[in-house]
């Protein structure tokens, strides 16, 4: 794939109560973002598991980004703490297999925040594009 012309993947795992409707306020207020990012809702951040996040790496995603719930969540006091656990095992594993970190990111993206997640998926995509195109054929030990 020509350098010019990459477009890093970018898998974003959001929230339906929290994050979600921000993000689509993004799409309705037609709020830029790349036409490369992908998003799965999920009931709450802290239930995403590290080997999702290497499979979507595996899958040939180029950054995967989890739009936590923050302190608002509605099914777990310590959500913060469990998505933040979930991001440092997800590190280790992604370093076990040659993955740098830089490749995930984490914010609280709230119901309201439509430019702040564009925002993030403008920079996260210009960090992307200097690591360059992940390694197809990752063989990665789930």
């Amino acid at each position: 794939m020509e350098q010019e012309n990459y477009r890093p993947r970018i898998l974003v795992f959001s929230t339906d109560k929290i994050s979600d409707p921000g993000i689509d306020q993004a799409g309705l207020r037609k709020i830029h973002y790349s036409p490369t990012v992908y998003t799965i809702s999920l009931p709450c951040s802290s239930g995403i598991k590290p080997k999702w996040i290497l499979h979507a790496f595996e899958k040939g995603f180029d950054g995967v980004f989890i739009a936590a719930d923050g302190h608002e969540c509605s099914y777990s006091p310590r959500c913060s703490e469990h998505t933040n656990a979930i991001i440092e095992e997800s590190q280790r594993l992604m370093k076990e297999n040659n993955i740098s970190p830089k490749r995930i990111r984490m914010a609280a993206i709230c119901s309201v925040c439509a430019e702040p997640f564009s925002n993030h998926m403008d920079n996260f995509g210009k960090i992307l594009a200097e690591l360059g195109p992940i390694s197809t054929g990752l063989n990665v030990e789930l």
